[in-house]
């Protein structure tokens, strides 16, 4: 077990469900906050990780905890797939994502489905790519998720990861401790209303394993060539591999 994997948002109930929970929650402020607290750097992090796939032009992708959808939408603009799935736990998430992709006119090339990523209902080897943005470092279970992403890739194909991770260099790595556990968790209080939802992301960003420690993990879930890249000080990384 992972240290994320321990972390909770809340006192009652089990990880996932605590995490849909925690989700739906904020969901109406999510898009905002998010852009807000990264300065919308996060855009250009999704950007350089749909990059990574570019060269091998999948036309079948599924977007792990896609959230509102913006990594899908940014990748069904910059990829040109026939069919990208999104999956997520939160029901309250994928509704505002829905909202968003209808008003692009990207309705016919995305689709979401509610999935505990975990435990994917999709058959083996049926996407070109599977990529998440932000996302894996809430799952119960980083080797049941990844195992179950690894499942759904077709051989050849490959995975594209974007993660908030803490920095290790001085001094980024002190100013980022500072700002994820004063202005993050107060001002992600502030707006979206959770007390508990803003600590618990900091907490978990701490915690998950990152760098050449997810590179192991990656192959002991099967994947071959993994690379990591890190982004911005290294308060993003950039995971690529293949199957």
């Amino acid at each position: 077990m992972y240290q994320q994997e321990t972390i909770k948002p809340y006192n009652e109930g089990g990880k996932a469900q605590q995490v849909e929970q925690m989700f739906d929650n904020i969901a109406p402020t999510y898009d905002t906050l998010n852009h807000r607290l990264s300065w919308d750097i996060d855009k250009g992090w999704r950007k350089k990780a749909i990059r990574q796939l570019k060269p091998y032009q999948p036309q079948t992708i599924l977007d792990i905890a896609t959230g509102t959808g913006d990594f899908a939408i940014m990748a069904a603009q910059m990829l040109k797939p026939q069919r990208l799935t999104g999956a997520d736990i939160s029901e309250g998430m994928m509704e505002i994502g829905r909202q968003k992709v209808s008003a692009k006119g990207l309705a016919d090339v995305i689709s979401f489905d509610k999935e505990d990523c975990t435990h994917l209902s999709y058959p083996d080897a049926s996407y070109d790519a599977v990529t998440a943005a932000f996302g894996i470092r809430n799952f119960a279970d980083l080797d049941k998720g990844l195992a179950e992403m690894y499942r759904v890739l077709r051989p050849g194909g490959h995975l594209s990861i974007v993660e908030l991770t803490s920095p290790v260099s001085f001094p980024m790595k002190q100013l980022f401790h500072i700002y994820s556990h004063t202005v993050l968790p107060v001002y992600g209080r502030l707006i979206s209303k959770d007390s508990s939802a803003y600590s618990y992301l900091t907490k978990t960003i701490e915690a998950f394993p990152q760098g050449e420690c997810m590179i192991e993990i990656l192959k002991k879930a099967g994947f071959a060539d993994a690379q990591f890249r890190r982004l911005t000080f290294g308060i993003c990384t950039m995971y690529f591999a293949t199957k």
